[in-house]
């Protein structure tokens, strides 16, 4: 029974698998949606341009049948004057025909998003086999497309031919006005007939949207052997840790020296260590450790305090203490307060003398660091 339940497609698919099925061109996708959008802006297209669009088009017909009689006998005239009546044509069209553009194009964006996949547009045989097309036919999706189809086509029909049945008297008694007159009418009614069609189709892809949806994410469940098999890839692949380990130090190690230059002092070992500490009284209770580093990382802290004059302070014990004993982002620990404090003091003067002169003060040379906080304290031989 374990095997049976590791076989079966009961897991959700990962983001990966998601990842995996749009570049294959795999999104979802609804027909009605579409269709129900490019109708919709064609109705609101010819709601707002379309009395525009009947008065140029009806101008061009009548400026084309108009002409001197001795044209009809010049050839190479009349088809001059025909290309620039259709010219004229096509331009009163193009507004219409580029809001359905946009309308075609834009459902499946809202669907599945953007998508261009190159595997999709790959031949496949197997897209040509007969027997996989009759699968297709008599599948659970082509009996859905079936029914829904069927529903379309009762439902708009249904609108349709109620909206004929109302307009009957109307529509017969237009046939004894004179044509002018009776025009606007008929436009009127076949108006409120696109928009009781507009109005179905909108049922259709509200019920097909959530339908569409919960058919593409139940195509693409995985077997629990598949989700394992997936995350033995992803997560247990060594070179694949590394590479994101790396990255994350990287990360960290950028977000740290860009730290340094807002530091009061930096103090050093004087090459093996540097500890970048700052102080705010107003909001700290304790001066806080924003970088350290060893070695390399301790020359970059030396040379990014250089560059923004923050002053360096050879303690070798405070040091060392310091890079041993705290965390980033962390205050100083309670032992190290007096020698940190003395170490801020200096920093007060310096800057006062910087900014007023007199005479440099002298930077503490022996501080109050315990024995056990120095990891270069010799300790005591175990009895």
């Amino acid at each position: 029974m374990a095997e049976e339940s590791d076989l079966e497609r009961t897991e959700p698919a990962s983001p990966r698998r998601l990842e995996q099925a749009r570049e294959e061109g795999q999104v979802p996708q609804s027909r009605e949606l579409s269709t129900f959008l490019v109708m919709m802006s064609g109705v609101a297209g010819l709601w707002v341009i379309g009395q525009w669009v009947a008065g140029r088009i009806v101008a061009l017909v009548k400026g084309g049948l108009s002409f001197e009689p001795a044209l009809a006998f010049d050839t190479a005239k009349m088809v001059l004057q025909l290309e620039d009546v259709l010219g004229e044509a096509l331009l009163t069209v193009v507004p219409l025909f580029a809001i359905l553009l946009v309308a075609a194009v834009g459902a499946p964006i809202l669907m599945g998003g953007l998508v261009f996949s190159p595997k999709a547009l790959q031949f496949k045989f197997d897209r040509m086999d007969p027997l996989k097309g009759l699968e297709r036919m008599f599948s659970v999706h082509g009996l859905a497309e079936l029914v829904k189809a069927l529903l379309k086509a009762l439902l708009v029909g249904g609108v349709g031919a109620w909206a004929i049945w109302r307009e009957k008297d109307h529509m017969l008694a237009l046939m004894t006005q004179p044509l002018e007159a009776s025009l606007p009418d008929f436009a009127q009614m076949v108006m409120f007939a696109a928009l009781l069609v507009v109005t179905s189709l909108a049922l259709l892809a509200a019920l097909d949207v959530p339908f569409q949806l919960w058919q593409y994410h139940d195509k693409l469940k995985m077997t629990k052997e598949q989700v394992r098999q997936e995350n033995k890839e992803t997560e247990g692949d060594p070179q694949l840790k590394a590479r994101v380990r790396n990255a994350q130090r990287e990360m960290a190690r950028r977000r740290m020296m860009a730290e340094v230059p807002k530091a009061d002092v930096v103090v050093t070992n004087p090459t093996h260590y540097a500890v970048a500490l700052r102080y705010d009284a107003a909001r700290m209770g304790a001066p806080v450790v924003v970088a350290k580093g060893a070695d390399a990382i301790a020359q970059k802290i030396r040379e990014v305090a250089a560059e923004h004059r923050v002053p360096l302070l050879e303690a070798p014990p405070l040091a060392r203490a310091l890079f041993a004993h705290c965390e980033l982002e962390q205050p100083v620990p309670a032992a190290l307060y007096t020698a940190v404090a003395e170490v801020m003091a200096y920093v007060y003067q310096l800057n006062e003398w910087m900014a007023r002169g007199g005479a440099a003060p002298e930077a503490p040379t022996v501080l109050a660091v315990p024995a056990d906080m120095d990891p270069a304290t010799p300790r005591p031989a175990q009895a």
